[in-house]
């Protein structure tokens, strides 16, 4: 099924994690999709340099002029944006208590997970606005709801992007552009490969399901949220958590 024929998507973080299952989902179903990832060689790594649909993009996502100048490249190749997936993140020291946590990394986190979403959004929303038609969907996470203890510079800037969400998908509601936030409990990417085994556990405990979810649980989520068929759900966030958040 080629759910997305002729659609341009932007996905961010795309070398690894989320990011890259959610690429090649797009990819599966028929877009055109930019891969935008810090990790150069990863984005060659996984999809090469010679097809049509795929345009690797090595970038520093927090350099708002550069996310800029990427977007009309991308506009400038495929002719249109009509997606855009901020998956890129980094949860920052975890496992310490607030009056622990070094300004430098709250800062260093919010830049990653926050202000680079708000860049990627800010650069596409005159593309789709032209169009009179786009999806935005943005990572988010569980902790961004409940918080989690331990991770406040991560559990802040998620809620920050939750919080963008729900402003952006009121702003644009007669547009013809959704913009939405999925929020994940504990999935195993590299992510979460690197955080402590302490801070890990600690999360999965709190899953009714108790257990991890799977990368094509989110990309199969996430591909619905950005197609045509989620056209009247907007500033929405949607839960995969196994239970954990029901609210």
């Amino acid at each position: 099924m080629q759910e997305f024929s002729g659609q341009v998507a932007v996905v961010t973080g795309a070398a690894s994690g989320i990011g890259l299952a959610i690429a090649h989902k797009l990819l599966a179903e028929g877009a055109n999709v930019a891969l935008l990832d810090f990790n150069t060689e990863g984005l060659t790594g996984e999809f090469g340099q010679g097809a049509d649909n795929v345009l690797p993009i090595g970038i520093d996502i927090t350099d708002e002029n550069r996310v800029s100048e990427v977007m009309q490249q991308v506009v400038a190749h495929f002719g249109r944006i009509d997606i855009l997936v901020n998956c890129v993140g980094i949860t920052g020291a975890t496992n310490i208590k607030s009056h622990e946590v070094s300004s430098e990394n709250l800062q260093k986190v919010f830049m990653v997970n926050f202000m680079s979403s708000f860049f990627t959004a800010k650069a596409v929303l005159p593309i789709m606005l032209a169009q009179h038609y786009g999806r935005i969907l943005h990572i988010a996470s569980i902790a961004g709801k409940e918080g989690n203890a331990g991770m406040l510079a991560y559990s802040a800037s998620k809620a920050a992007v939750i919080g963008m969400t729900k402003v952006q998908g009121k702003e644009y509601a007669e547009t013809g552009i959704t913009v939405n936030a999925l929020a994940p409990a504990v999935i195993r990417t590299p992510l979460v490969d690197a955080m402590p085994e302490a801070q890990v556990t600690y999360m999965t405990d709190k899953i009714p399901m108790k257990r991890c979810g799977t990368l094509d649980e989110a990309a199969n989520l996430a591909a619905y949220i950005v197609s045509p068929k989620n056209s009247f759900t907007t500033g929405f966030t949607f839960d995969l958590s196994g239970g954990r958040a029901t609210y």
